[in-house]
């Protein structure tokens, strides 16, 4: 089992930033990879950011150059930095874990872009 549970979600200005952060626990060990994913209103899922084998990123085309996905291992913390950020980032935000047998997601947080 692996509990993933994320923050830094808020309420932030058009261009502003935020840092998102999701922090693992429990079978951390089996964790092969973790990501971010965001589901708009209305819309699907979506990925944002993922790591792949080892160290190797994958980004959403509207999100390059504006985000960037970063990891402190010793923490199992992921991190999403947010930057220009516009109003269709607006989003749910959700973190998750690739393990070999499945994957795990958190419970969400939520960014709102608004002036």
């Amino acid at each position: 089992q692996v509990q993933l549970v994320e923050s830094g979600g808020g309420l932030v200005q058009p261009g502003g930033s935020l840092r998102l952060s999701c922090a693992a626990s429990g079978s951390t060990f089996s964790i092969a990879a973790m990501g971010w994913y965001r589901q708009a209103p209305g819309k699907q899922r979506e990925l944002v950011a993922t790591f792949t084998s080892g160290d190797s990123t994958n980004y959403a085309d509207s999100m390059k150059g504006r985000f960037t996905i970063s990891k402190d291992n010793r923490k199992n913390t992921v991190y999403l930095q947010m930057s220009s950020l516009k109003p269709e980032d607006t989003a749910v935000y959700y973190c998750r874990a690739y393990l070999p047998y499945g994957t795990y997601w958190g419970q969400g947080t939520q960014v709102t872009v608004s002036s």
